[in-house]
């Protein structure tokens, strides 16, 4: 499949893109949807700039420095609107809302800064069966503007799954033909032998909206009991990715400045609680667990982090 990618001014307003993939659920005003092919539609935005106010309101709320260097997350922060932007268009398999964020896949060459001139990108590829419904993988790339326009700087996959979703009869042979898939990059590992963690982290529904504020994902399932509620959970929730950037600043002054990192989400964090980081050094890297700290054999977030 190939991808058109259609140039907008500005990174779109993040709870817009939310309000339209709302209205998109909406009962004959809503786009029908049909899983028969990978999305040809991609967005894309040029000349983004990074705002160093809004980069230190990020850092504080996961627990990072301020410094030169963006951290490994803050670019999907600053382009998750493009995410939901490609979930509503036409061609996308599957309505956005309620979709779940089941892991997420980064790889940078070299960290990018704050004086760099952005190029950003992003489409969606590879929809597959999975035994709960459809799996897609979101994919975006960052370039540096001046520099080699063939070779992103960062690159992140992000899988989301539609529970419930199915392939239509009539979806592309190639499509069709894709092995089902768990959806899981690593293996569940067994509660740490040693149960004293690296840290602690505790939790609440205030930590959780100063990073909504921070990131634009305002998502009722992080803000409103009633929200969370409404979607089958006990309480609000932690976003999957203020998990993955807390999970990361346990490792600050150790990350490689060319590095992949992935992180699979596990069972929500759901709020108020505290969060117990654990960690392996590896040959070339670090495997991290992030477990309830009052019950550890619940599982939160798997991840690594390797050199490239």
């Amino acid at each position: 499949m190939t991808v058109t990618y259609k140039e907008l001014p500005a990174i779109p307003d993040l709870m817009a893109e939310y309000k339209g993939a709302a209205k998109n659920m909406v009962p004959v005003v809503g786009a029908k949807r049909s899983a028969t092919k990978d999305p040809s539609t991609g967005f894309e935005v040029k000349g983004v700039t990074i705002d160093i106010a809004h980069l230190a309101d990020y850092n504080a709320a996961v627990g990072l420095r301020l410094g030169n260097e963006l951290p490994y997350t803050y670019p999907y922060v600053i382009s998750f609107a493009l995410v939901m932007k490609v979930m509503s268009t036409d061609d996308f398999p599957f309505n956005a809302v309620g979709g779940v964020h089941l892991t997420n896949v980064i790889e940078q060459t070299r960290p990018l800064t704050v004086d760099d001139v952005l190029h950003i990108r992003t489409h969606a590829e590879n929809l597959r069966k999975h035994r709960k419904g459809l799996l897609i993988d979101m994919v975006t790339e960052v370039f540096v503007e001046g520099e080699d326009d063939s070779a992103p700087v960062w690159r992140q996959t992000s899988g989301f799954l539609a529970k419930g979703a199915k392939l239509s009869s009539s979806a592309d042979a190639a499509v069709a033909a894709r092995d089902e898939d768990t959806g899981s990059l690593f293996e569940r590992p067994e509660v740490p032998s040693d149960p004293t963690p690296m840290a602690t982290w505790p939790v609440g529904p205030t930590d959780i909206k100063q990073y909504a504020d921070a990131s634009g994902d305002k998502n009722p399932i992080h803000v409103s009991t009633l929200g969370a509620k409404a979607f089958g959970f006990p309480a609000t929730i932690a976003h999957g990715m203020w998990s993955a950037a807390k999970i990361l600043s346990g490792l600050e002054g150790h990350l490689p400045s060319a590095g992949r990192y992935a992180v699979e989400f596990a069972k929500p964090v759901v709020l108020p609680t505290t969060v117990a980081f654990f960690t392996e050094q590896t040959e070339d890297g670090w495997k991290l667990q992030l477990r309830k700290a009052s019950k550890l054999e619940t599982l939160h977030a798997i991840a690594e982090v390797s050199s490239l």
